[in-house]
C-alpha cells in the first residue's frame, strides 16, 4: 500500500480513541485514580496527568465539577508539582476549557493528532549523498542522540533527557532509536515506541539539523521506523506533532485526525 492509500480519517480517529485512551497511553504510571470517566494518573517525578476516553456526554456543571475535584486531588499529593490535562479537539466537552482556565490551567500550544497505517509509510526514500541510517543502543550514542537534539531546540545540552531516554530503554526493550548520520556526526534523529497491547507504535522525539532539513532524511527515519513496526506486527503509526512537523509527517503518510491542547496546572 502506497502513501496515498490511507484508511479513511474516521478508521483512523476510532482506532486511536478505542485503543490509545486507555491504560496503554501511561504504562510508566505509578498510580491511576478513577473519576468518572476520568484517568488522574500520577507519575515519578512530581507529574500529574489528566486523559479519558471521552466525557461519556456529561454537561457543562457535570464537567466543571470534575475539574475542581481533580485540582483537589492533586493538592493533597505534596510531590505533585505540575498535572497536564490532555485535551481532544473532537471530543464533546462543555464548558471544558472555561473550567480549566478558572481553576489555574494555562493552555499550551494545540498539536496535530497524527495517525497512519505502518505499511503507507513503509516506502523507499532517497537519501542525499554519504547519509547513513543506524539504530542505536550504546549508551555514548544515545547521549550523543540526545545532545544534538538538544542543540536543534535551542536547548541546554541535558543529561537529564540522555537519561530519562535510556531509562525507558531499559524498561522498554522494544523502544527503537534511529538515527541519520554523515561522516560520523549525527544529523537527523526519531524514537519508535511500540504501545503495548494495541495496534500502534508511536514515533517521537524527531529531530533534524536546520541545514540537512528538506531533504528526505527526516522522512527515510520515519519510514525506517514504521518498517520495524510492521516487523513486530504494529500495523499503525501515531505522534502529536507542532504545526512545523505536521507537514513532513503527512508527506510520509500520516494522516491529522484531530486536534490535542496540552493544560498545564503548577502548584
Amino acid at each position: 500500500m502506497g502513501p496515498a492509500a490511507v484508511p479513511d480519517p474516521a478508521v483512523l480517529l476510532k482506532a486511536y480513541d478505542e485503543q490509545l485512551r486507555t491504560d496503554a497511553e501511561t504504562p510508566n504510571a505509578t498510580e491511576v485514580v478513577r473519576l468518572g470517566p476520568l484517568r488522574l494518573v500520577t507519575f515519578a517525578g512530581g507529574r500529574g496527568f489528566v486523559t479519558y476516553p471521552g466525557l461519556h456526554g456529561a454537561d457543562e456543571v457535570t464537567i466543571r465539577g470534575w475539574v475542581g475535584q481533580v485540582v483537589d486531588h492533586y493538592r493533597r499529593l505534596p510531590e505533585i508539582s505540575s498535572v497536564e490535562w490532555k485535551t481532544r479537539g473532537h471530543d464533546r466537552a462543555p464548558g471544558l476549557d472555561e473550567a480549566l482556565a478558572d481553576h489555574g490551567f494555562v493552555p499550551e500550544e494545540p498539536e496535530s493528532i497524527m495517525v497512519g497505517a505502518a505499511a503507507g509509510l513503509a516506502v523507499d526514500v532517497a537519501l542525499p549523498e554519504g547519509v547513513m541510517l543506524r539504530r542505536i543502543t550504546a549508551e555514548a550514542d544515545v547521549r550523543a542522540m540526545s545532545a544534538m537534539a538538544d542543540e536543534v531546540f535551542g536547548d541546554p545540552v541535558s543529561d537529564h533527557r540522555a537519561t530519562a531516554v535510556l531509562r525507558g530503554m531499559q524498561r522498554w526493550p522494544d523502544w527503537e532509536i534511529w538515527v541519520a548520520e554523515v561522516a560520523g556526526q549525527m544529523i537527523s534523529c526519531g524514537r519508535l515506541e511500540p504501545v503495548a497491547g494495541t495496534d500502534f507504535a508511536g514515533i517521537w522525539g524527531g529531530a533534524t539539523r536546520p541545514e540537512w532539513r528538506g531533504r528526505g532524511i527526516y522522512r527515510a527515519l520515519t519510514a525506517e521506523r514504521a518498517r520495524s513496526a510492521l516487523r513486530i506486527g504494529k500495523t499503525f503509526i501515531h505522534s502529536d506533532s507542532t504545526e512545523y512537523s505536521r507537514p513532513i509527517l503527512e508527506r510520509s503518510g500520516l494522516v491529522k485526525v484531530s486536534t490535542t491542547t496540552p493544560y498545564t496546572w503548577r502548584r
